[in-house]
């Protein structure tokens, strides 16, 4: 029997095979930039590349998600400023209307501007930010407390929410970053259920009433309950002021999470792209001289086998 495919054919048939697909892998990494484009490419790296792009999307999410943290506290700082300044003119009416020059429509007068303040803290207590009631805990559809002038305390309080959310940071833990309204402006006690001496809208009702009742004594002892509110408003915006230094920790922490990701991903996957670009055109030149060497051989013919 005959045949026209001797060893050292097959050998050179072979040896272009792997010359070729060198190339081919070669010319795959530098028209993509990846080294590892499917799961072929490198069985043994696979695994760890798809969980560093898991890694890598949770840390992204987490980035999303202290963003709006960082809007949420922003938000509710500012309007805790503005609730401070609101209680330091409530102060400055209650001072005017416990002097004893004052007659009883100045005081009605005052009470005008002290509702006024009243239904502003309502206002602040129902701040929203893109459609969420910031103060509403858990149930942030809807506002905690809406007024109602015609109650003998305007603040109605609707719902009673909790405040159970956590901001999760990169390195794996979590921190409460909201306080509700009624946390925040209408402290009770826990048993009584009364509200306490810095409960906000008492303060304010206290003292609507004392001026519209023209009742200088009481005026006078609304002072210390608006003082203790004030300092409350002050405790919760320190409290945001905390949550605000946290998250920003948090989103620089973050943020270098996001750079390691990305190089470790980088790293894994991405083309060599000088290195496989040499190797290109090594393998390139020993296919020519492959080809070059394989024409100058002597050749064979089916004369060389016949007698």
């Amino acid at each position: 029997m005959i045949t026209n495919l001797d060893p050292e054919n097959s050998l050179f048939i072979a040896e272009v095979g792997n010359i070729q697909q060198r190339i081919a892998e070669a010319n795959n990494q530098v028209s993509s930039g990846k080294k590892i484009r499917v799961a072929s490419d490198a069985p043994d790296q696979v695994d760890t590349l798809l969980q560093l792009r898991a890694n890598l999307q949770h840390n992204q999410q987490i980035q999303s998600n202290l963003t709006l943290a960082t809007t949420d506290a922003q938000s509710a700082d500012n309007a805790l400023g503005s609730a401070i300044q609101l209680m330091d003119s409530a102060l400055s009416l209650a001072s005017q209307g416990a002097t004893a020059t004052m007659d009883a429509q100045g005081r009605l007068s005052l009470a005008e501007q002290i509702q006024s303040i009243q239904q502003q803290m309502v206002t602040y207590s129902q701040t929203t930010v893109q459609g969420r009631y910031i103060f509403s805990g858990d149930q942030d559809t809807s506002p905690v407390y809406t007024w109602d002038p015609a109650q003998p305390n305007p603040a109605v309080q609707n719902i009673s929410p909790s405040a159970t959310r956590q901001v999760e940071d990169a390195s794996g833990g979590s921190f409460p970053a909201s306080m509700t309204a009624q946390d925040i402006f209408d402290q009770r006690d826990p048993t009584t259920g009364n509200p306490t001496g810095a409960n906000v809208f008492q303060a304010l009702n206290t003292l609507y009433w004392a001026l519209e009742n023209n009742d200088a004594s009481s005026i006078t002892n609304s002072i210390p309950l608006l003082k203790s509110a004030s300092a409350q408003l002050n405790t919760a915006q320190a409290f945001y002021g905390n949550v605000e230094n946290h998250i920003q920790d948090a989103v620089d922490y973050a943020n270098n999470t996001n750079v390691q990701l990305q190089s470790q991903i980088s790293q894994t996957e991405d083309a060599d792209i000088p290195t496989a670009a040499m190797e290109m055109a090594e393998a390139n030149t020993q296919l020519q001289a492959a080809f070059e060497m394989r024409g100058q051989m002597p050749h064979s013919s089916l004369f060389n086998y016949l007698g």
